[in-house]
């Protein structure tokens, strides 16, 4: 898919930044949906221009795998920005295409379930295979010219 020249915003400082959102703008393209996913994330730290990216890609013409990219970058947001992710989101929920609609809902659902403090891949009555506890070092420590004896040892006083 070629994708056509973006002008830039104004808020990029230098020509380096300009190019490093472009070429993350392409990777969002990507076939590859871990290189997809992996420029979502990166673009999801780039503020008002990461967020444009990202929200071009939600509603405009692009596939599957590039939206739910989209939408992953745009749930990984932080700071300030998480508001206007979670709008965009909203958003994206009254659009027009099925794909982009069932993209947000999902967002939505996966925000919903983190808030209450609960994650998706846990089933519920399944413990952890180890528990953590305190351990106090009293016991182990040495004296002065002394052995500390622990219980089943061989030495003797």
């Amino acid at each position: 898919m070629r994708l056509e020249k973006r002008k830039p915003s104004g808020r990029e400082k230098d020509q380096a930044s300009v190019k490093l959102l472009e070429k993350l703008r392409e990777q969002l393209h990507s076939s590859n949906s871990s290189t997809a996913r992996r420029a979502a994330f990166n673009l999801s730290w780039m503020q008002d221009d990461g967020l444009d990216i990202l929200k071009e890609a939600l509603f405009g013409d692009a596939a599957r795998r590039t939206k739910s990219a989209a939408v992953y970058g745009l749930r990984k947001m932080r700071g300030r920005m998480k508001k206007m992710a979670l709008g965009v989101l909203s958003e994206g929920l009254k659009f027009s295409d099925s794909t982009t609609v069932e993209a947000c809902q999902n967002a939505l659902a996966v925000l919903k379930q983190k808030a209450h403090g609960k994650a998706a891949s846990v089933r519920k009555g399944r413990h952890a295979r180890f528990q953590i506890r305190e351990v106090s070092g009293n016991r182990l420590q040495k004296r002065r010219g002394e052995r500390v004896r622990r219980p089943g040892s061989h030495f003797s006083r």
